[in-house]
């Protein structure tokens, strides 16, 4: 788990790399500006007029953004836990099947809530079985097994601090796909959140290397003098 030093450098690196990363997240979600790029694909002209009767206005959109934000903060705080649970158990396959199966059954009941009627959950058409298969096969249980492996191998802040990227990719992959203009709030945001990533992985990469030097000093029984430089009595040893 990740200790939190605030007198450290490396530990005051790491949360500006965050807040940067969560400012720049904001900055894409409330701030558009003006268009820089926009284009159209005509194979995808289809998809956009399919997607006109279901555009939301400025207030939901924005809602929508609120919600995202806090889901992520959720997300980070599962991944806490899930680095807890994987110490005592770490199998991801198991973790990731009891973690599908209690998402399952939250979700049952919230969807009928919301959507009580029954006609509304048909799959009418091969799109949407495709669509639903997709996002149940890869986009939910196959990165959940990927998230928790990587939650045991590196800890939660390395897996939490890339949720923002899915920001960055999204806006990207909407701009290819779909033909969405990109706005200079976009690009802001997202030069912000890769800085703030990079920050974070810097210093966890400078940890690692830390802490392998001090696992090999402690192997050899002589640890480094004052000025960085080995005993005198380890180099003749060597």
């Amino acid at each position: 788990m990740e200790k939190l030093e605030l007198k450290r450098a490396a530990t005051q690196a790491k949360i500006i790399g965050t807040v940067a990363s969560i400012s720049g997240a904001f900055v894409m979600i409330f701030y558009k500006g003006p268009i820089i790029m926009s284009s159209s694909p005509s194979w995808s002209s289809s998809v956009l007029q399919l997607q006109r009767p279901l555009e939301s206005s400025q207030t939901n959109w924005i809602i929508g953004g609120i919600l995202e934000t806090l889901a992520y903060l959720l997300y980070s705080y599962c991944y806490i836990n899930l680095a807890q649970t994987m110490k005592i158990y770490p199998d991801e396959f198991v973790v990731t099947l009891f973690y599908n199966l209690s998402v399952a059954l939250l979700a049952i009941p919230v969807g009928l809530i919301a959507e009580p009627q029954l006609s509304s959950w048909r799959l009418t058409s091969s799109v949407s079985v495709v669509a639903v298969l997709f996002t149940g096969i890869f986009g939910f249980s196959l990165s959940a097994v990927v998230h928790t492996w990587c939650v045991r191998l590196k800890g939660p802040v390395f897996v939490a601090i890339f949720a923002p990227t899915s920001i960055v990719i999204a806006s990207v992959m909407s701009a290819i796909f779909l033909g969405e203009a990109i706005y200079l709030g976009s690009v802001i945001g997202a030069v912000i959140i890769t800085v703030g990533v990079y920050v974070v992985l810097w210093e966890k990469a400078k940890e690692a290397e830390e802490r392998r030097d001090e696992e090999s000093c402690g192997l050899t029984g002589f640890g480094p003098s004052s000025d960085g430089r080995l005993p005198l009595l380890q180099s003749y040893k060597n």
